[in-house]
């Protein structure tokens, strides 16, 4: 496999004998908690070559058809580790859910489709049939989304480099806060090759491994990078868990990140800054790209408007006019769309697993969880691909790394120095979504919202997750 350099203007490239172009920009947008089967049983063969359910099999071995709920539904799904378990042993999770006062769960609370009757997720349907739809796109770890965003941001959730344990779930929102500026008394539950969370001490949600806005940093030509999100404590913001990146001092009577990747890369305060950067050409290389509570997805916590939010940010770039430098973001900008975990939600395919010996091996008892959705836009996107390649959110980081020549996170030099990126490189690459010479004209997604209206809208302090 051949690791890429980073060109001005795309080129063409091969990688595993597929020509494919280089980026100046890639942007990473991370939805919440839905599965393909969730977010696209409502039209299950909306194109040729989709793996869509329109049924599965509860702990009874019933037969269940999936049936319709809102976008903005009322209540929400555990999605812990245990859930997880729970998913992979009886077909659908068997954990209680946790509604909104007054709301009325379901029976099989798990097996649903979003209601399209009304267009709520037509944009997503649009992103996929005019660019690129992934059928087996996992997520890296077996639970929810604290974890899920250390491994989207550093391809491990693991608390240094020289451990063979992951941090495997979110922390206790009573104590407070997330990372290196949490409560003090805040922990962190560890898990081990053998799947067990309390053979080891929880520990403190502060980690010193490296992470891919590192190797950014590194490069021989640094590259640029920003975490958009809503909130500096938030289990969503992954920088603020990386001690090196946070640097937490204490300022008055309050822990708060200081460090100068911080301040220069970090927007905790409104994630539609991103939206403003497109449109003023301050776009940097990579971007991850965090949505508020109410553009989320998140079940029981969204308004319904996240479609329209992911929109707003295709749009923007596809329609922006062009930089003083002359340079268009459309054909030189790929656009990465997934969701951190699978919310609960239940999926037909089964996770893919990682090779099993006698010894133990990296990812052993966290990985790999369940189907996440993931669209691929860019202008050298056929319309309608679908991809069969097995997927997961190192896949996305090798991406990156194989299009600015970065090499790998990690040293890959032991069994607990590998991260995620580094296996995904193994499987393959996601050159088979850039098969076209030439960028092609952007087909714009139909949306009721423009950026504006997110640009414009008051800041919300709604995380994305408050489990």
């Amino acid at each position: 496999m051949r690791i890429a350099t980073l060109a001005l203007v795309p080129v063409l490239l091969v990688s595993n004998a597929v020509a494919a172009p280089a980026f100046r920009h890639i942007i990473i947008v991370v939805q919440e908690n839905r599965t393909p089967d969730n977010i696209f049983g409502s039209n299950p063969t909306f194109e040729p070559g989709v793996d869509i359910a329109t049924s599965g099999k509860n702990s009874l071995g019933q037969i269940i058809p999936l049936t319709p709920v809102a976008l903005a539904n009322c209540y929400d799904i555990s999605h812990a580790h245990s859930a997880f378990e729970a998913s992979l042993k009886h077909g659908a999770d068997q954990d209680p859910v946790a509604p909104k006062p007054g709301c009325v769960v379901p029976a099989d609370p798990q097996f649903k489709y979003v209601d399209n009757s009304k267009g709520t997720v037509q944009p997503y349907f649009d992103l996929a049939t005019n660019y690129g739809f992934a059928n087996r796109m996992f997520q890296t770890n077996q639970g929810p989304s604290f974890p899920a965003h250390q491994f989207l941001f550093g391809a491990t959730s693991a608390p240094n480099a020289d451990t063979p344990l992951f941090a495997a779930e979110n922390m206790n929102k009573k104590v407070g806060g997330a990372g290196c500026t949490a409560s003090a008394t805040q922990t962190v539950n560890l898990i081990n090759a053998a799947g067990s969370e309390t053979a080891q001490q929880p520990i403190f949600p502060c980690f010193t491994h490296p992470t891919l806005g590192s190797l950014l940093d590194s490069a021989a030509t640094p590259v640029s990078w920003r975490y958009y999100s809503n909130g500096d404590l938030s289990i969503w913001t992954a920088p603020n868990a990386i001690r090196s990146i946070c640097q937490p001092q204490k300022i008055g009577t309050m822990m708060q990140c200081t460090g100068p990747d911080w301040v220069q890369n970090v927007v905790a305060d409104n994630p539609a800054r991103v939206l403003s950067d497109i449109g003023g050409c301050t776009l940097p290389g990579v971007a991850w790209v965090i949505p508020n509570g109410l553009e989320s997805d998140h079940a029981a916590g969204n308004n319904g408007t996240g479609p329209q939010w992911v929109a707003s940010i295709v749009n923007a770039v596809g329609n922006q006019p062009g930089c003083p430098d002359h340079e268009l973001y459309w054909n030189d900008t790929a656009i990465l769309i997934t969701w951190d975990d699978w919310g609960g939600w239940y999926d037909h395919v089964k996770p893919f697993k990682i090779d099993t010996t006698p010894t133990v091996k990296w990812g052993d008892g966290y990985t790999y969880g369940f189907r996440v959705p993931l669209l691929v836009v860019s202008a050298y996107t056929k319309p309608g691909h679908v991809s069969n390649d097995i997927l997961d959110f190192g896949s996305l980081l090798f991406f990156v790394e194989q299009n600015f020549g970065l090499g790998f996170i990690g040293s890959g030099a032991s069994i607990y120095s590998n991260y995620a990126d580094y296996h995904a490189a193994a499987r393959g690459d996601m050159s088979d979504f850039f098969t076209l010479s030439k960028p092609r004209p952007f087909t714009p997604i139909t949306s009721t919202m423009k950026a504006t209206d997110f640009i414009n809208a008051p800041p919300s302090s709604a995380p994305p997750d408050d489990d």
